[in-house]
């Protein structure tokens, strides 16, 4: 696949994902579109274990929704949601690797990566500040922002417009470390190399039972625990744990 708005690479079992539409990763149809075929392809591709997306070298994550596109504005805010939840129910672990500011969508997309590391800069801020422009969050930003520092925090976020920096986002829970800048890409290596290292089917499952939690509810939830107990009994990975166990040695897991 040629990339035009996105670079990808593969590093073992790690893929990094990074934005790449000068100069503020705005999101157009375009870069939707080719964004959604290649998260298609890396969850069909049983080689990647753990997902990085990040915004690169400059110093926005991203701004959100690309104004100059407004022909299409209809179309990418759909597929906005509809990609973004996509993100959000993922079966394989995806660190947001925050390089700068992410705002609007770049931030309701921020929120839907299961752990986020933000590099500690004073221009590196986020927020949802669609008010200011008479529109609303309508990626998911008013229900995960919610989800992930409550109520309370996410009402004064998104009515005042308020821009957050790292330490302040640490603080209310929205990120899960801080990094510099040169250390950035590193942490987010280090998360993404243990997650690569855990049995890739049980790891899998755990964020589908987690995932059915928050979208259907506690009934469901503790429905596809049981269907994924199920399946993880069968598996090699199973065995393989047990048995480097009784060994007192290091599982190595396959995804078998």
């Amino acid at each position: 696949m040629v990339y035009e708005n996105l670079i990808l690479e593969k590093k073992n079992h790690i893929c990094i994902l990074t934005l790449n539409h000068p100069p503020v990763n705005a999101w157009n149809r375009a870069m939707m579109e080719e964004f959604g075929k290649t998260i298609v392809e890396i969850e069909n591709d049983g080689g990647i274990r753990a997902v990085i997306l990040t915004g690169g070298d400059r110093q926005c994550f991203s701004a959100g929704f690309d104004v100059n596109d407004t022909l299409h504005s209809q179309k990418t805010n759909d597929k906005g949601r509809e990609l973004w939840t996509k993100i959000d129910r993922f079966t394989k672990p995806v660190i947001a690797a925050i390089n700068g500011y992410a705002m609007g969508g770049g931030l309701e997309l921020v929120m839907c990566c299961h752990f986020r590391i933000m590099v500690d800069d004073p221009k590196a801020t986020m927020g949802l500040t669609e008010l200011n422009l008479g529109t609303i969050p309508s990626w998911g930003g008013t229900q995960r922002l919610v989800r992930i520092v409550g109520k309370a925090k996410a009402l004064d976020m998104i009515l005042f417009s308020k821009r957050i920096n790292a330490r302040q986002a640490l603080e209310i829970g929205l990120i899960h470390q801080i990094s510099n800048k040169e250390q950035l890409m590193g942490d987010a290596m280090a998360y993404a190399e243990i997650l690569a290292d855990r049995p890739p089917i049980a790891l899998g499952c755990v964020l589908n039972a987690i995932s059915a939690l928050e979208y259907e509810g506690l009934e469901a939830g503790l429905k596809v625990e049981e269907e994924s107990a199920a399946i993880v009994r069968k598996s090699k990975d199973r065995v393989e744990g047990f048995t480097a166990f009784l060994e007192k040695r290091t599982p190595i897991f396959r995804g078998e």
